[in-house]
């Protein structure tokens, strides 16, 4: 599905974007959004910058089927159709990547919270597994695009925003274009107390984008960037803590400190490189080049231990396009390719002598290694029909050493290679609807963080989870491009589901749950009442609204002697729906509001307590004057949380002791100004 929202131009006047010009860029080469037989999304430019941009949450919200909750800030878990059931803590069986690289290493770890959402150009979400150019997952792909690549200006910019809770946030970025060379550098610096006690953050974020046309058909493209992330973890309250005062850091007791007297919380410096040479060989033959890295040292004081990880990834990813000669009956093109990588994990778990290292309580290395052979042939038949048949073949191993005082054990898992297909039919009846179906098989076989959770103990039993997803939907859109609607509904069964549980120590673990029956609706539409540029006191004004229903439910699932065949996925609301305003008042002044109601959660198995359902509003108002030749001013304020509601983003999931919930900020507020030369 499609989330579009029309950039404001450098011209006096705003023009819409036609909808049979957008184009999704998921799939290597270019589609038309209209055609496209996926359910995408995208996340523009201008999408991003309505937002508060001081994080990516309220913009992965308002697309339908899509989940991103933060427990605190600089916290995030995302989900995509009901996947937080892995993610407790991050971001689990979605495959993100950032330019032409995979973000998520080959040990299943995306460190999506050490980025920061200024230093994205647009968002691409693929929802539904879709291994067959990305390799493993289950439940979808993130693109993230760090640059408008069709670009070609010179600037620089200045953005400044402080707000509630002590949140104070800078950017700074310039852009250089000379010749046949581009280079783009960011910094951003983002602090905040926060809401909660012992729930403060700050991040330093660098980023470094180099683009080299050397001839005519070739390019040569580096980006780089460096996060230093630090942010204290408050712990989950039960529903009689979070009742008295939210605001609370999980309180101490006799047995167990609290995470303030051990000084809970994450330290994670992160560096990422990686370098894609991109050569046109002929008009039909393209070639693609990607060579990338990483490494990151990450630091987690807990209530229980205090964990330090070493790791660093390496990896490649190549793959060729053919397209045949135009003008035929059928136009065809063909991809084929690989991408391989592994990621070294250093990982040693210490006494938390409250904030710190104390003796060792347990070390191992972890080596895990990813390689898959990926293809796609779509072809164009006729005018209207559009074909696709893809698949990737997977390959997946860890290898274990357990060291135990002065011995060292080692161990191989290795998983069954995979293959995993795709088959997609998109029919355009007219010049306004097209109607699309798909088949495609998810796996995702488990994370390091999983394989080895915190009760550090190495689980090389658990399972790596599978289903099949089959959908259809349909793409509406008017010839003025006012109206567009996308809307879907899939079925997907998920076997050997990997699901968290707690024990009394607070440490968790991971099993295989059965499997899932996933069967979802949803919509996406946008209408503009009155057209941008309009002469007038109100120059622009667009409706929009996003749909989400979902019946998730377990299926086969037994733990101990509980069975929860037929209960609700936990962590997933049944519906949710969002509605936006974007609204122009002579050219300058703009508004832009959204509503998200969500319904109630489960937040155990057994379905024995739900979190309540909750109306979130919020909106940011500004005046932005853009002229040619001249600096662009853009001064804003806004808030969140308009109607003060009391509301917990990211429950713990099976808590043990009940400690679910995690409160998320009432009524806050922001304000800031932005200079572009």
């Amino acid at each position: 599905m499609l989330s579009f929202n029309t950039g404001f131009s450098q011209s006096k006047v705003d023009s819409i974007q036609r909808m049979n010009e957008v184009v999704v860029r998921g799939y290597i080469s270019e589609q038309l959004i209209l055609k496209t037989p996926s359910s995408v999304s995208i996340i523009s430019n201008k999408a991003l910058r309505d937002q508060p941009g001081i994080s990516m949450l309220p913009a992965f919200n308002s697309i339908a089927g899509v989940r991103m909750e933060e427990r605190s800030p600089g916290s995030y878990r995302l989900s995509i159709r009901g996947s937080l059931l892995r993610s407790p803590f991050g971001v689990r069986n979605v495959k993100v990547y950032i330019d032409d690289f995979p973000l998520t290493d080959a040990g299943g770890n995306t460190y999506l919270n050490s980025l920061d959402v200024g230093s994205i150009n647009n968002i691409e979400i693929l929802k539904g597994p879709d291994g067959s150019l990305f390799g493993a997952n289950s439940g979808g792909v993130v693109l993230l695009n760090p640059f408008d690549k069709r670009s070609d200006s010179s600037w620089a910019s200045a953005h400044i925003t402080s707000g509630s809770y002590g949140l104070f946030q800078e950017k700074i970025g310039v852009q250089k274009k000379w010749t046949n060379n581009s280079l783009n550098i960011s910094h951003s610096y983002q602090t905040s107390d926060g809401y909660r006690e012992h729930s403060s953050m700050q991040r330093h974020y660098g980023q470094v984008g180099y683009r080299w046309n050397y001839s005519k058909a070739t390019q040569l493209r580096f980006l780089a960037l460096y996060s230093d992330l630090d942010y204290q973890t408050p712990g989950g309250l039960t529903t009689a803590q979070y009742a008295a005062n939210p605001k609370l850091a999980r309180p101490s007791t006799a047995a167990v400190a609290g995470p303030v007297a051990q000084k809970a919380r994450i330290e994670n410096k992160t560096f990422f490189g990686g370098l894609v040479n991109e050569t046109n060989l002929s008009g039909n033959f393209r070639h693609v080049l990607a060579l990338f890295g990483s490494h990151t040292d990450f630091l987690n004081p807990f209530i229980t231990n205090y964990e330090v990880r070493d790791e660093g990834t390496l990896g490649l990813r190549t793959y060729f396009e053919l397209v045949s000669n135009a003008n035929k009956a059928i136009n065809w093109k063909w991809n084929a390719g690989l991408e391989l990588q592994g990621t070294n994990a250093d990982i040693a778990n210490y006494t938390n002598n409250r904030g710190v290292r104390g003796n060792i309580q347990a070390q191992d290395d972890i080596m895990s290694r990813h390689f898959f052979y990926f293809t796609r042939l779509s072809a164009n038949i006729g005018e209207k029909l559009t074909a696709e048949i893809a698949a990737s073949f997977n390959y997946y191993k860890y290898e274990f050493d357990k060291n135990v005082q002065t011995a060292t054990s080692h161990s191989v898992r290795k998983f069954d290679p995979q293959l995993m297909p795709r088959f997609a039919l998109s029919y355009q009846i007219s010049d306004g609807m097209a109607l699309r179906t798909s088949v495609s098989r998810g796996y995702s076989t488990p994370t390091i963080a999983e394989v080895r959770a915190s009760d550090n103990k190495i689980n090389p039993a658990l399972e790596s989870e599978t289903g099949w997803n089959y959908e259809g939907g349909i793409r509406l859109r008017d010839r003025t491009d006012r109206f567009w609607l996308d809307a879907s509904l899939f079925n997907y069964r998920l076997e050997s589901a990997i699901v968290r549980r707690v024990n009394a120590d607070d440490t968790e673990f991971y099993l295989n749950a059965g499997g899932t029956k996933q069967s979802g609706f949803e919509t996406q539409a946008s209408y503009w009442l009155i057209h941008p540029g309009t002469k007038g006191f109100v120059s622009g004004l667009q409706l929009q609204n996003s749909y989400t229903l979902s019946k998730y439910y377990f299926r086969n699932y037994l733990s101990r002697a509980a069975n929860y065949s037929g209960n609700r996925l936990t962590g997933v609301p049944r519906g949710v729906v969002i509605s936006g305003i974007d609204l122009r008042i002579e050219r300058h002044f703009y508004l832009f509001a959204q509503h998200n109601y969500t319904s109630k959660i489960p937040l155990n198995d057994a379905n024995s307590l739900f979190s309540g359902d909750y109306n979130l509003i919020h909106f940011k108002a500004g005046w932005r004057k853009s002229t040619p030749g001249k600096p662009t001013l853009d001064i804003f304020a806004g808030v969140d949380n308009l109607l003060n509601e009391n509301y917990s983003l990211g429950n713990d999931l099976n808590a043990f002791g009940g400690r679910y919930f995690n409160a998320a900020p009432r009524r806050n507020f922001f304000g800031g100004i932005k200079v572009t030369l």
